[in-house]
């Protein structure tokens, strides 16, 4: 099965050291097993060789691992990965509160920049038990900081709200997954989005702009999002960073995300190019040690 994307159509190419800041790995199962995740368990491996052949089409030459929570904490495919290709790789991990500093400065002389935290919820629960839970994250917060990573956080923008009094105690900066995983019949003027945006203001906040496959209601080519993007973009362009969300699990065959439509959106919401330039390029150095 190709696991390769099609080459971007005419128009949409990315500058030269153009980074994709949200990628997944799997596999090869032989070596590393995977768990379950529900609808997001894969339903075919993608090694980093798959992932590489990915960037080629689209044109991005380097890029950060999200290690994923099937794998818990057992990040041993991540670390493989980053240990074989170091000048293109960071990656964010999941981590245990008892985690020891043995592992943790492995880690770090490896490449991995954050621990991610699951905190996205539905009718009032956690969507996943999986993962770096919260209270472990409190726990962990003064010996990554020591390190310089930050934390990765899967909320939405008005649970954000809700949590950041807490968050900012602790000694971190973070980065919020999906443009705040807000959906898009939620008006960008609402008060959690608007909260949201004046956080990316403060410096200490970053998101990611990516999930629009996932925050759309109407689908490709996920037009209902843009105005949320166009938001985000106004905020701060200096701590945004862009995504594919490569391998899109949880996806079936028919709303299986298009690196064209995911690419064209971004254009569209960022027309500048100098301003796409830092996005793609410049912050990711920033954020990720490139």
């Amino acid at each position: 099965m190709t696991t390769a994307s099609q080459p971007l159509p005419e128009g949409l190419r990315l500058p030269d050291g153009s980074a994709d800041c949200h990628v997944h790995l799997y596999g090869p199962y032989d070596r590393f097993p995977h768990g379950d995740e529900g609808r997001f368990t894969p339903r075919f491996p993608r090694t980093v060789e798959d992932l590489f052949a990915h960037w080629d089409a689209i044109g991005v030459s380097r890029g950060v691992i999200v290690h994923a929570v099937g794998s818990g904490a057992d990040n041993a495919v991540t670390l493989d990965a980053l240990r074989r290709y170091p000048d293109k790789l960071r990656a964010t991990a999941i981590l245990k509160g008892d985690v020891s500093d043995r592992v943790l400065d492995e880690l770090t002389d490896a490449g991995f920049k954050a621990v991610r935290i699951t905190m996205l919820r539905q009718d009032g629960k956690p969507v996943s038990t999986l993962g770096t839970s919260y209270e472990e994250l409190v726990a962990l917060a003064p010996r990554i900081a020591e390190r310089g990573w930050h934390a990765q956080l899967w909320i939405n923008s008005s649970d954000l709200m809700e949590a950041a009094p807490d968050l900012e105690k602790l000694p971190l900066d973070y980065v919020i997954d999906h443009m705040s995983r807000t959906m898009a019949d939620i008006p960008p003027d609402s008060p959690g989005f608007r909260g949201f945006c004046d956080k990316l203001k403060t410096g200490r906040y970053w998101t990611k702009l990516s999930g629009a496959d996932r925050n759309t209601r109407i689908g490709a080519p996920y037009a209902d999002t843009a105005g949320h993007m166009k938001a985000i973009v106004a905020a701060n362009p200096d701590r945004l960073v862009w995504g594919s969300d490569w391998p899109h699990v949880g996806h079936s065959d028919e709303t299986m995300p298009k690196m064209g439509d995911l690419i064209r959106l971004l254009f569209d919401c960022v027309p500048d190019e100098t301003v796409r330039r830092k996005i793609l390029v410049d912050n990711p150095a920033v954020l990720y040690g490139f």
